[in-house]
């Protein structure tokens, strides 16, 4: 990847938390902040559009991608393959933009590799409860979807330690300021190791749920 004046950002969170509405308001508030588009071979869903919200390719075509190792990071999730072509992100990084990668724990640990300078921020739910009826919102989700999401989203938070900066998507507007101050270098009070201490209940609940 291309060095440059734009920092690369991952955005990390448990499937539910928010995620996306925050970094697609972070993206269209702040004009040299730009979202790599992710490859995915999961079905398209009614409210999505190819080349906007992923590249919607075959499995065959990912493969083959792999094996010529055109991916920056990549990983399978629910039985789906999702990942950020190399060329996508060079793009972004060649125009002087922040580049923000939005994608779970397994890809941050692979561009964690690639560029050690990247910034991390994981994005954690008030509540496991509060997460759960987020997910039962989702009209496509059926039950026993909405239950693998669970799970894997208790595993996804169980990773929350190996990133640099914390956030909590309880109030979306203070939470997407957060985000703001993170990528214009005022986020230090969002630090882990300074929010460990202000979110120890929080943690300590998520962490309790983990285990049982």
């Amino acid at each position: 990847m291309s060095r440059n004046t734009g920092k690369p950002l991952v955005v990390a969170a448990p499937s539910g938390a928010g995620k996306t509405s925050l970094v697609r308001a972070l993206v269209e508030s702040t004009s040299n902040v730009k979202v790599a588009i992710s490859h995915t071979t999961r079905p398209i869903r009614p409210d999505e559009t190819d080349k906007l919200d992923y590249f919607f390719i075959d499995e065959s075509r990912f493969l083959m991608m792999i094996d010529n190792h055109e991916f920056l990071e990549w990983a399978r999730v629910f039985g789906s393959l999702y990942g950020t072509s190399k060329k996508e992100a060079d793009r972004i990084a060649s125009s002087g933009s922040h580049l923000v990668l939005e994608i779970d724990w397994q890809g941050a640990a692979r561009v964690r590799d690639e560029i050690p300078h990247a910034i991390t921020i994981f994005i954690l739910p008030p509540s496991l409860e509060s997460l759960r009826e987020r997910l039962q919102k989702r009209a496509q989700d059926d039950q026993q979807t909405v239950e693998q999401r669970m799970n894997a989203a208790i595993d996804e938070i169980s990773h929350y330690m190996e990133f640099d900066y914390l956030i909590v998507n309880d109030d979306f507007d203070r939470a997407l300021k957060e985000m703001s101050d993170v990528v214009n270098g005022k986020g230090e009070y969002l630090r882990q190791d300074r929010q460990n201490p202000e979110l120890e209940r929080l943690i300590s609940d998520l962490g309790c749920a983990a285990t049982e």
